[in-house]
């Protein structure tokens, strides 16, 4: 009896080129050894939501691995279902510089841009 191929696993998140690069230089200048980024979402701000982002210093048992451009991105477990479809980039202007994040699954954000509400995707 013949296995099933198990059906691919959609990729949770892309990463831009400039994001990706951004990463890399960030990566390039850690004291610490890291093995990525890891990006979630909690409770907080005017919008109900924000994310997070901190450097990765170890793979945790629940982590979604996403590999996109030679960088590897931790999406913490609980934010797989609001990330799903997210593009994120970076972006730098003369006021301000910093990733953004392009997600389907968001319903509004706050005036100031630091907060976000979410749904889990469908």
């Amino acid at each position: 009896m013949a296995t099933a191929n198990p059906r691919p696993r959609p990729q949770i998140m892309k990463l831009t080129d400039a994001a990706a690069d951004r990463v890399r230089e960030i990566i390039a200048r850690s004291e610490k050894p890291v093995v990525g980024l890891r990006i979630g979402v909690k409770n907080g701000g005017c919008a109900g939501m924000e994310y997070t982002m901190e450097w990765a210093e170890d793979q945790k048992p629940f982590d979604e691995v996403v590999e996109d451009k030679g960088v590897k991105v931790l999406v913490d477990a609980k934010a797989m279902m609001f990330l799903l479809g997210t593009e994120m980039d970076f972006q730098s202007s003369t006021l301000k510089s910093g990733f953004v994040f392009n997600n389907p699954n968001q319903v509004s954000a706050c005036g100031c841009g630091e907060s976000v509400q979410l749904k889990p995707a469908t």
